[in-house]
């Protein structure tokens, strides 16, 4: 198989664990060069320095993906460092659970800062470049949440719905205007710690159970690297990837 990957300038956010650390290592191995962003700075030093020991190419800039300046600047530093943007691989998250009476306002809050307006602001902070030179690949991560709400995941599922709607308008927008490869990846239960993130009560309970059988971050990383090395004209719509005992 042809390899699309190479050279390709990559941002991926949420980039310093996770799906995101995972995909980005996966990506350098097949020889796009990649620049991460992330609030961690010591995540993002450990995975560029893993690429870069394993013979890749990577960089990094603390990037809130809530701040569209902060977008700009992480775009800006890519085409600075390496050129024009490629790939955008929209990564970032929080998948914070609490059930509706409790009135998380502040962690729906976060929620839509970090899952809706940074989506959105990557694409706002790319797509001039990309439909100037009607290439470009953007792939944003949703969920299975994006197409069954479950327990005590309402506010989060409805964040990866709006994904759903936002991405199959951009395909049919600048996809098909642009020739820009837009799809997704919706990941099952994937082992990235995050029920340790939550505040302790019976929301923490449920997402503790659900991650039980988890799969690894590595598993969804082979598949947006497949979504992502597709000929020009050629767009994956979506890729769902989840354990094969998850019954929902």
């Amino acid at each position: 198989m042809t390899n699309h990957l190479q050279n390709a300038v990559t941002i991926i956010t949420g980039a310093a664990s996770g799906i995101g650390a995972a995909s980005a290592r996966r990506l350098a191995a097949s020889g796009a060069k990649l620049v991460l962003g992330d609030l961690d700075e010591a995540g993002l030093k450990t995975v560029v320095s893993d690429i870069e020991d394993a013979g890749g190419t990577a960089s990094y800039k603390l990037t809130d993906v809530a701040n569209f300046e902060a977008f700009e600047a992480l775009v800006a530093f890519a085409e600075k460092t390496y050129g024009p943007v490629d790939i955008l691989v929209n990564n970032a998250g929080l998948m914070l659970f609490s059930y509706w009476e409790e009135r998380a306002i502040a962690d729906w809050n976060k929620m839509i800062d970090v899952n809706l307006r940074g989506y959105l602001h990557g694409i706002a902070a790319v797509l001039p470049t990309m439909t100037n030179r009607k290439a470009g690949r953007i792939i944003n991560m949703d969920s299975v949440a994006g197409h069954r709400a479950g327990e005590a995941g309402g506010v989060y599922a409805a964040t990866k719905f709006f994904i759903q709607g936002m991405t199959e308008s951009l395909r049919k927008e600048v996809g098909v205007s642009s020739g820009i490869q837009v799809g997704m990846v919706s990941p099952g239960v994937i082992d990235t710690g995050w029920p340790n993130k939550l505040r302790d009560g019976k929301a923490k309970g449920v997402a503790v159970d659900l991650s039980k059988g988890a799969i690894k971050p590595d598993a969804v990383a082979e598949a947006v690297a497949f979504a992502l090395n597709q000929p020009k004209g050629v767009a994956i719509n979506e890729i769902i990837v989840a354990p094969v005992d998850q019954a929902w």
